[in-house]
């Protein structure tokens, strides 16, 4: 099998995971709701998710073989996940600093 194939297939995987954390990142919380948030929102989801494909395509390559198959589609789920939810993460906290300090 193609290796972009398999590595698609480990993105895949997680697919339903980011969808999920992308959608609580996204409906909560509820207010303040404007054009701007909306958009920046939209652009976190957009680079969290691209530069966590690239991070499965990185793990897939850079993976040994010495754990048989299965192995590459493992590391690169894992690494994928982790920068997914690293970037909301931090998202997350810049997000709610920027909405406490209009608060005031």
């Amino acid at each position: 099998m193609n290796s972009s194939v398999e590595s698609g297939l480990a993105f895949i995987l997680y697919l339903p995971l980011f969808s999920i954390i992308g959608a609580l990142y996204w409906i909560f919380p509820r207010q303040p709701r404007n054009a701007a948030r909306r958009l920046a929102d939209a652009l976190v989801l957009i680079v969290a998710g691209a530069l966590s494909l690239d991070a499965v395509h990185w793990g897939f390559a850079h993976a040994t073989r010495a754990g048989g198959r299965i192995w590459p589609q493992i590391l690169a789920t894992l690494i994928g996940y982790g920068v997914f939810a690293a970037l909301v993460c931090i998202a997350v906290a810049i997000r709610a600093r920027v909405l406490r300090g209009r608060a005031r």
